[in-house]
């Protein structure tokens, strides 16, 4: 990766634009460290309308560029926006315009920055995800689009959508380790997410979408999972603490995600358990404590049952696969 154009406009939220370039930043710096050279990446603040950018904590940030001073590119950002997002993204045609004329290169939108997508048309038929607080508004607006509400990060080919500036983290450490390799990545992760639960893998933006659905409850109740997957919970104790009845929760979360409330805890606490097979040494005992299974010997067998591998075997495939494509990336 050696260029990041990275767009600022009115109502930008600074941190969704700061963490992203100081994540992508501090990885094309340690190269040096990990043997690759010396740092070569390029990160072009963009202000369409032209100026420095305003931020709306009454921040100012330098600015150089608009879009005619953007070249050749290998990401485009799309930082958030404060407040209702519509307003601003119609204001800005121009910046629309030039997204469709670079619908080939992988953009990645953070939170409501998901709106100049949308607007933009590139999300017809595509699954993407905004900020929670605006998923209604967006489904009316955008009603082609396939508005995953249950999901953090989505990806449609080149194009990713962050609903938040934690998930945003994830994404970047995705582009990190495919363009440095999984050990920069893994030192920029200790940099910058340790003290954080990664709201989803890497991984798994290159998994099919989740059951798309308009319940809210039911989209409530799986961002939670997401959250508290690690203590011991059961079918009676969430229904209790959404004010369901146990039969009314099983039937809308069948009727809206496609499975079980207790069977999608467990998908999410074995997503969570590839990326530990593959990122940490962990021993695979911590590792299903890690994940909420208090019993190894159970979490083995419901591995096995998904993946047709050991937890073993599994973190040996990948970390196989993570050492050759390191490799190949290392060369270039």
């Amino acid at each position: 990766m050696r260029h990041v154009t990275i767009l600022g406009y009115r109502k930008v939220l600074g941190t969704s634009l700061t963490i992203p370039m100081e994540m992508l930043n501090a990885a094309d710096l340690m190269r040096r460290i990990h043997g690759h050279g010396r740092p070569q990446l390029q990160l072009q603040l963009v202000n369409p309308a032209g100026g420095n950018l305003q931020l709306t904590a009454g921040l100012e940030l330098v600015c150089h560029s608009t879009l005619a001073d953007v070249g050749d590119t290998d990401l485009i950002l799309l930082p958030a926006l404060w407040g209702n997002p519509l307003g601003s993204v119609r204001q800005n045609p121009e910046l629309l315009q030039w997204l469709r004329q670079r619908s080939a290169t992988p953009i990645c939108a953070v939170g409501t920055g998901s709106y100049f997508l949308a607007e933009a048309g590139l999300l017809d038929s595509k699954v993407a995800t905004t900020h929670w607080y605006y998923f209604d508004q967006f489904a009316s607006e955008y009603p082609r689009v396939l508005l995953q509400r249950d999901r953090f990060i989505t990806r449609a080919g080149n194009l990713y959508c962050a609903g938040s500036v934690n998930s945003v983290r994830d994404v970047m450490l995705h582009f990190i380790e495919q363009h440095y390799g999984q050990d920069i990545a893994n030192d920029v992760s200790r940099h910058f997410t340790h003290e954080l639960k990664r709201s989803y893998s890497t991984g798994l933006l290159n998994l099919p979408p989740q059951h798309v659905h308009q319940d809210e409850v039911i989209a409530e109740i799986q961002q939670w999972l997401h959250h508290v997957y690690q203590q011991k919970l059961d079918l009676p104790g969430i229904a209790q603490r959404f004010g369901l009845s146990v039969r009314t929760l099983s039937r809308r979360f069948q009727a809206a995600a496609g499975r079980s409330p207790m069977q999608y805890l467990q998908q999410v606490r074995l997503d969570v358990a590839r990326d530990l097979l593959r990122s940490s040494n962990l021993a695979v005992a911590e590792v299903a404590f890690q994940c909420g299974f208090h019993d190894s010997n159970h979490f083995a067998l419901q591995f096995r049952r998904q993946m047709s591998l050991s937890p073993t075997a599994y973190r040996h495939m990948v970390r196989r696969k993570l050492f050759e494509v390191s490799v190949t990336t290392s060369a270039r």
